[in-house]
């Protein structure tokens, strides 16, 4: 599993096992062995890894589905607190935003001027 990740993440970065050679220090031939399995891969990597690709440690062993339990946290939680996701509210202009932060400020005030 873990090599079946490395390959798919990867190539999904558009890079070739020599570049991800040089990253972990590593001959070429190590990197096409990693990718069959034939060679298992000390902690030290597997974390410069999840590190470089942007995934957790448990994604990259294959104990998990999800690449970034972390990133989707924080996911659910604008979602639930704005109705959109982190990157439907990056997608917003900077004046959509500074509506929505104006809008929240707006909000805020008047539940204070009840609680007086």
């Amino acid at each position: 599993m873990l090599g079946n990740r490395i390959k798919l993440l990867r190539e999904e970065k558009n890079i070739n096992q020599d570049v991800l050679a040089k990253l972990l220090g590593l001959e070429i031939a190590g990197i096409s062995k990693l990718e069959t399995g034939r060679v298992p891969l000390k902690d030290e990597y597997i974390v410069r890894l999840a590190e470089y690709f942007g995934v957790s440690t448990d994604y990259l062993l294959g104990k998990s589905d999800i690449r970034n339990p972390g990133k989707q946290i924080d996911d659910l939680l604008n979602e639930a607190m704005i109705g959109m996701s982190k990157e439907e509210y990056e997608a917003l202009t900077e004046t959509q935003k500074k509506q929505i932060r104006d809008f929240a400020l707006f909000v805020k005030n008047q539940n204070d001027k009840k609680d007086n």
